[in-house]
């Protein structure tokens, strides 16, 4: 018998190109946090190759689906991952589907605020 329920259509999804996370010296880090983690470091290679459910990444990166949940809670409160969709499963449940905010992430911390990749750069050769 045929569902009423898309299970998986396509994701028309893309991230942004990039995104600059500045970490402030007086802060702890919600991104520093949660990519401290090697599963969560797992669960964004996961999503490199695109949109997943919390279960499917949780199968790919074979971890529980409550741990896999955890840490996307934790990467998209960091803003690294976001909601891209949401999905049906084959008896009507919600699934939500995660996709990476952006596909390169840029972290600087507050000293080097003011200061252009180039000034970096030429201050790095000096050495």
């Amino acid at each position: 018998m045929a569902s009423a329920f898309p299970l998986q259509p396509s994701v028309d999804y893309t991230p942004r190109d990039r995104t600059e996370i500045v970490i402030g010296s007086d802060e702890h880090s919600p991104v520093l946090q949660a990519l401290s983690s090697d599963t969560a470091q797992e669960l964004l290679d996961v999503l490199s190759d695109g949109p997943r459910t919390a279960s499917t990444i949780a199968d790919a990166v074979d971890t529980s689906i409550q741990n896999a949940q955890y840490h996307l809670d934790r990467l998209a409160e960091a803003g690294l991952i976001e909601t891209v969709d949401t999905w049906y499963s084959s008896k009507g449940r919600e699934m939500t589907v995660y996709g990476l905010a952006a596909e390169e992430f840029v972290i600087q911390f507050s000293a080097n605020r003011h200061h252009s990749s180039r000034d970096i750069h030429d201050a790095l050769e000096d050495e």
